[in-house]
């Protein structure tokens, strides 16, 4: 489960037992912090906290300070200083090393598009879109724009609060272009404002082909990073819901149904059949496609035999390998048991996901984090 899905579990509970509640948000950071732009917490007045926004260093605090947002019934922006040594709201020492912005806001259950809201609208319809959210505001324009959004899908489809639409919508478009979330000053009828634009990516989606045993550890550890996972098998007795509880979808689908599948080629596909006839049929159907990773258990010998048999080229056998098909599939882990083996596998899903080589951080050159467009410092 997601730390989304989580939210709204919880966020749906406290209101039908009627709880006052705020949700926190990380909407900047400058430097080094544990969490970035986008990370939440929904607080309850009576300091329930579900999500987090540091790695605990924060949250006392700003538990706090957002039950009193709620009695006061107004917003607040809260900035955080790790590099103060001396700062004894947080304990931190030296901390993480970088200013971490806040903002806490009251939750008006009965407004269709208040935050929690917007982003329920976002997860029941999962498609890359941008959630632009103004934080502050210069002091001579009109403060009720904090906490003014906008939620921008793919499709074009809008929503939000009317006041700074047209702004954020123009900001928030060319975003979702751009692909990285960033914070921007923002020139608007009722003067500048500071918004966080924040990319929301729908859950990766994951394609299993083949029901065995060894599928059962790589779909749970999968199910708990919030992947959306569908397993193929032709074999009615593994193919069912009960063996995957945690899958999105278990079809059986015999071998010869197989090659006239039509592939989604933007989901990540791996191969577990143990089945030569399965595999055979699964790559002749992914090959043709754009999708971004296809992972073959087994040893090289075997995908080499597959692509003989396909009728490829050397040249075209060798790109394929170089390029397209991981095998043996995953990281270099050491794995033996099917669960080391599953771990090895998301971890290459992951760092093939964001344009990683899966090596150790302290050998990363630069920071942890890939950084925003556009993040200066505030003006305001």
């Amino acid at each position: 489960m997601t730390e989304l899905q989580r939210l709204l579990l919880a966020y749906d509970r406290h209101r039908a037992e009627a709880r006052p509640c705020a949700l926190a948000t990380v909407v900047e950071v400058l430097g080094s912090a544990y969490r970035r732009p986008g990370a939440r917490m929904l607080v309850t007045e009576d300091g329930e906290l579900t999500g987090a926004i540091s790695g605990g260093c924060l949250e006392g605090d700003a538990r706090q300070r957002a039950r009193q947002s709620i009695f006061r019934s107004q917003p607040a922006l809260v900035t955080y200083d790790t590099r103060d040594e001396d700062d004894p709201r947080h304990g931190l020492g030296p901390g993480c090393q970088g200013v971490v912005r806040i903002l806490l806001e009251p939750l008006d259950f009965a407004a269709p598009d208040n935050p929690v809201e917007l982003l329920r609208s976002f997860a029941q319809h999962p498609e890359p879109a941008v959630l632009a959210t103004v934080f502050a505001a210069d002091s001579s324009g009109l403060k009720v724009a904090v906490g003014q959004r906008v939620l921008l899908s793919a499709t074009g489809a809008l929503r939000g609060t009317p006041l700074l639409a047209v702004p954020l919508a123009e900001a928030a478009r060319a975003t979702l272009a751009q692909g990285l979330s960033q914070v921007l000053d923002i020139e608007t009828d009722a003067g500048p404002v500071r918004a966080l634009l924040e990319v929301l990516t729908p859950p990766l989606r994951l394609v299993v082909y083949g029901a065995g045993n060894d599928a059962q550890p790589l779909v749970h550890l999968a199910a708990s990073l919030g992947w959306h996972i569908t397993v193929l098998d032709g074999r009615p007795n593994l193919a069912n819901a009960a063996r995957f509880p945690e899958a999105a979808e278990v079809r059986i689908v015999p071998v010869r149904e197989l090659e006239v599948q039509v592939a989604d080629a933007s989901a990540y596909h791996v191969l577990l059949s143990h089945n030569y006839a399965y595999d055979l049929a699964a790559l002749q159907t992914l090959l043709p496609t754009d999708a971004p990773y296809i992972g073959l258990l087994g040893p090289r010998a075997k995908a080499s035999r597959l692509l003989e048999e396909l009728e490829l080229s050397e040249a075209e056998a060798s790109d394929v390998l170089q390029n397209r098909l991981h095998s043996p599939i995953g990281l270099d882990l050491g794995s033996e048991t099917p669960e080391e083996i599953a771990l090895a596998i998301v971890a290459e899903i992951q760092a093939r996901r964001h344009q990683r080589n899966g090596r150790p951080l302290r050998e990363r050159a630069g920071t942890v984090h890939s950084p925003a467009l556009a993040m200066p410092t505030a003006s305001f």
